[in-house]
């Protein structure tokens, strides 16, 4: 399986983790020593402007911290959309326009190149093998991932969208009520 840096995984209906229900998550790193990715669709109740006041101008609706998923939820990771040149700043790219933004810079220093941000405490993690494995198992939908994505404001209606968006017999899985025993 190639690299899957910058694509969605979408679970399944029968993924059994509740760490993961009805989860998107944008894979930021996929390699040979695993993969690391950050959960799109689960907002807290923690407003960014407490944790990160100095970013908290740059977040967008809901202007909250995410949890990026069950591993090190103390570490915090970002994601900003950019727009224009990014050589000298502290950011990399995931996804077109998306990229990790290192949030011990002064986001004023990055002029207007900044657009938008979304805060993440915890990540998704998975050691050599383990993602693929999953994948295999059916647990995961690897899907194309739109930079849209990362900064909607209704994140809690993400995993239908993305399902209703793909293409044949994907799109109807967007349709599966939450309680499977009511299908």
């Amino acid at each position: 399986m190639d690299g899957l840096k910058g694509r969605l995984l979408v679970a399944t209906p029968v993924l059994g983790d509740d760490n993961f229900d009805r989860s998107v998550v944008l894979l930021l790193e996929h390699g040979d020593e695993g993969a690391l990715g950050l959960v799109l669709n689960r907002p807290s109740a923690l407003d960014v402007e407490e944790p990160l006041p100095a970013w908290s101008r740059y977040t967008r609706q809901p202007e909250v911290v995410f949890i990026g998923g069950p591993v090190s939820r103390s570490s915090v990771i970002a994601l900003a959309r950019l727009d224009g040149d990014v050589a000298e700043l502290a950011w990399e790219q995931v996804l077109g326009p998306i990229g990790v933004v290192d949030l011990s810079r002064d986001p004023d220093a990055m002029g207007a190149a900044l657009e938008a941000v979304r805060v993440f405490a915890g990540y998704a993690g998975w050691g050599p093998g383990q993602l693929e494995f999953e994948i295999g198992e059916g647990a995961w939908f690897v899907v194309a991932a739109e930079p849209s994505d990362v900064f909607t404001d209704t994140p809690e209606r993400l995993w239908q969208q993305v399902l209703a968006r793909q293409p044949g017999d994907l799109a109807r899985v967007a349709r599966v009520p939450e309680d499977l025993s009511l299908n």
